[in-house]
């Protein structure tokens, strides 16, 4: 009786996406702040900045996509604190 183990939900078995920086597939060398529509896929809806487990993004560019966000957000590219920004 003990082996007749019934669930009520399927068990789900994950599939994880391998993730990959797409800065060192794409061979981007510089990450420009002047551009918010590539900045914006690293922001989350709240303005927060995405982390590398997120993402995927490499040590080394996770440091210069924090450093370009922070740089738009001073020159008013991107906001601070945004209420559903995608």
């Amino acid at each position: 009786m003990a082996s007749d183990i019934r669930y009520l939900n399927p068990i789900s078995i994950e599939i994880k996406k391998e993730k990959y920086c797409r800065f060192k597939k794409s061979g981007i060398k510089y990450v420009d702040y002047k551009n918010p529509d590539y900045l914006i896929k690293f922001i989350n809806e709240q303005g927060k900045i995405l982390p590398r487990r997120l993402t995927g993004t490499s040590q080394k560019y996770q440091k210069k996509v924090n450093k370009a966000v922070k740089r738009a957000r001073h020159l008013a590219i991107l906001p601070y604190v945004a209420d559903m920004m995608k």
